[in-house]
């Protein structure tokens, strides 16, 4: 598999950033495009050179012609969708939140091992050299034993109930859009916490903000905050009983990270080469999946997926909030 062959389901925001960075990434086949009408996926396919154009999901996940399709649907759709590739023989790379609750994403993770077929969640952060470099500190000892982890991240948005943020239908909330950032780095460090503390700022059934605290082993802590409402610093810490590990704004795609000793010096930077979309990494994480013949990818394991969304099922559940004709 030389050449991978994509798949684009649903061309909304996100999906335009997706196939801009697949068209400059080596290997990645532009094969095919839909959308829920023709002339969208039309437009779609000439903006960014796809093969194919087709106005149903249907007849994408019926294309044998491509390797793996990307789902960039809203999450309230993800479910159906990625079963429906699944189904057809499709490998597929889902859009974060990768579904609702954790129920569902059993029932896909089920059926890709009975399918033999490549699932992963579009989780961009796992797969950048930045956040590999403060893994590898990690893990080669240079912060000492982890006590803290703190992360943060809100996008003010001024509420609007037609927008698919705040629609409980589409999966909507600052949870599943921003939180899910926070808490994929402390599940991906710390893996799943033995105790869950959270609180939300709810309107008309949609979380416009939170706190999370999970408490692991050993006294240690993590702490996620998400907003639409206010605004954050948007950063994150890795505090160890020798040294920090700090991720500047936007900690979830700097690109930059550093390390400080214990005595407050500053010990180390790194930064992701410049000129490189930060989902060029994602994609190419794929492609050596498949050519390796992986069903999973090891930096974005479907035990991590599914650690992130039973914390946020715990949260909703001490919220006492569930989506609008939410599936389980």
């Amino acid at each position: 598999m030389d050449k991978i062959k994509w798949g684009v389901l649903g061309t909304g925001r996100i999906a335009n950033k997706f196939a801009a960075a697949l068209r400059e990434t080596d290997g990645a086949v532009l094969c095919a495009a839909a959308s829920r009408t023709l002339p969208k996926a039309e437009d779609f396919a000439a903006k960014y050179g796809f093969e194919k154009a087709y106005g149903s999901y249907e007849e994408l996940a019926a294309d044998s012609d491509i390797d793996v399709v990307y789902i960039a649907t809203p999450m309230a759709s993800h479910y159906a969708d990625v079963m429906l590739c699944l189904n057809a023989g499709r490998n597929v790379l889902c859009e974060k939140s990768v579904t609702l609750n954790a129920s569902q994403l059993e029932d896909i993770l089920a059926l890709a091992r009975e399918r033999g077929l490549f699932f992963m969640e579009a989780m961009w952060m796992k797969c950048r050299p930045f956040y590999l470099k403060a893994k590898e500190w990690i893990s080669s000892g240079r912060i000492g034993d982890i006590r803290y982890i703190k992360a943060d991240f809100s996008n003010f948005v001024p509420y609007s109930p037609e927008s698919r943020l705040f629609r409980s239908d589409c999966g909507g909330g600052a949870l599943l859009d921003l939180t899910v950032y926070p808490l994929t780095m402390a599940a991906d460090i710390l893996g799943g916490p033995e105790t869950v503390l959270s609180a939300a700022n709810i309107r008309e059934g949609i979380d416009l903000s939170e706190s999370i605290i999970l408490r692991y082993p050993g006294d240690v802590y993590a702490s996620a905050y998400g907003s639409f409402e206010m605004p954050l610093r948007n950063n994150a810490v890795i505090s160890g009983t020798d040294a920090l590990i700090g991720f500047g704004d936007w900690f979830h795609c700097s690109g930059k990270v550093y390390l400080i000793e214990r005595d407050g010096n500053f010990a180390e930077e790194f930064s992701d080469p410049e000129g490189v979309d930060g989902y060029s990494y994602e994609i190419a994480e794929v492609q050596r999946c498949l050519r390796e013949g992986l069903a999973e990818s090891p930096l974005v394991p479907h035990s991590g997926t599914l650690a992130v969304m039973r914390i946020m099922d715990e949260c909703r559940r001490q919220w006492g909030l569930a989506f609008s004709g939410e599936m389980v």
